[in-house]
């Protein structure tokens, strides 16, 4: 069949066809005329139907989704087609891309409408990575890419998996998904219950009598969460194991210990630096020549450093390893809220190790933290 192809293109195919194996499991079986587009054939020189040619770079796919479509792009070439974001549409996707067997799929975190197309693709060992939209944003005018369509930035994630190759992380499972909907849902209703708290102190006795009856409904409805959050907890051996485990720490209470099992489920599995790095409480330099800037935390997962600051804050009261520590940076000088957060980072890395070793509470744990 290679015969047929002009002179410089059989290599192509022969290169491909002495290959091991394992080599070819990458290999995309495009159309005829995604054949002689992706070698720059005429139609004339177009090849047979069945024509297989290697994507020796690798296949590269970013999705853009909205709530009622998914834009999808695919490298190389400029291939991009939308379909519904509804069940039907990703069970095509999936079809279509276990067929085809990319190396990876750039979808972006746009708060929660990438989970069932994540999770559908990442259940057919298709893999995917759900990347940061600010750093694809800043990616694309990186590139000069200023215009924004749902088109365009499919295809800027695609250039994006390309060119930086995201590490594909675990999907959360159904049941992941549903103890974060509920730690998230919690959250929700201790901020309504604070707001409405604020506003019981100046309002009038009519609308006073309105949100004490309100007050009194979302205390309610925060038992039951807890409830059906504890029950969710002792169906899993492994959560109730950590659970147990992180609660052996002075100033671990309930909701911290919950926002780690549902959010940070890295916890034990990274170093010291990663894991500070990821919940936000790693310091940054900002040096420039001469120049040396103060050193900031920035980024990471919001939810968890505000969990863990509360918990910080107790632990300076009744941990007495966190204490010292928090005492003695005060003492050389330091702003409380720069102790504060080193005492963050610290009580994180021991936490890390506990997990890590799967040991309780133990004070010699700061010689290593």
């Amino acid at each position: 069949m290679t015969d047929r192809l002009p002179l410089g293109h059989q290599d192509r195919c022969r290169a491909w066809s002495s290959r091991p194996v394992l080599a070819r499991a990458r290999t995309v079986a495009w159309s005829t005329k995604t054949v002689s587009a992706r070698l720059g054939l005429s139609e004339q020189q177009r090849p047979e139907k069945g024509v297989c040619i290697l994507n020796s770079h690798g296949l590269f796919v970013g999705i853009d989704i909205s709530a009622d479509n998914l834009d999808v792009a695919v490298l190389p070439g400029s291939d991009s087609w939308r379909v519904p974001n509804d069940a039907e549409g990703i069970a095509s996707l999936v079809e279509h891309f276990a067929r085809l067997q990319p190396t990876l799929v750039a979808v972006e975190a746009t708060g929660g409408y990438e989970a069932p197309v994540a999770a559908e693709l990442a259940t057919a060992d298709i893999p995917v990575a759900v990347v940061n939209p600010r750093q694809v944003r800043d990616f694309a005018r990186s590139t000069g890419k200023l215009a924004k369509t749902d088109s365009i930035d499919a295809m800027v994630l695609a250039h994006f998996a390309k060119a930086l190759r995201p590490t594909p992380r675990p999907i959360p499972d159904a049941q992941d998904r549903e103890l974060r909907s509920l730690l998230a849902r919690r959250r929700q209703l201790v901020q309504m219950q604070t707001a409405e708290r604020n506003r019981l102190a100046r309002a009038t006795l009519s609308v006073k009598l309105r949100i004490q009856t309100h007050l009194a409904w979302l205390k309610d409805e925060l038992k039951d969460l807890d409830r059906d959050l504890g029950d969710s907890l002792r169906s899993t051996p492994i959560w109730n194991d950590k659970d147990e485990l992180l609660k052996t720490v002075p100033g671990v209470g309930k909701n911290l210990s919950l926002t780690l099992i549902a959010e940070l489920p890295e916890l034990g599995s990274l170093n010291r630096y990663q894991i500070a790095a990821l919940v936000g409480v790693a310091p940054f330099n900002r040096d420039s020549g001469s120049f040396r800037g103060h050193r900031s935390v920035w980024g990471g997962r919001a939810s968890v450093r505000a969990a863990l600051y509360m918990s910080t804050l107790v632990a300076t009261r009744f941990n007495p390893l966190i204490k010292t520590f928090y005492d003695r940076l005060c003492a050389k000088g330091k702003p409380k809220k720069v102790a504060l957060t080193a005492c963050m980072r610290k009580l994180l890395t021991i936490l890390n190790v506990m997990v890590n070793r799967h040991t309780p509470w133990n004070p010699s744990y700061h010689q290593s933290a």
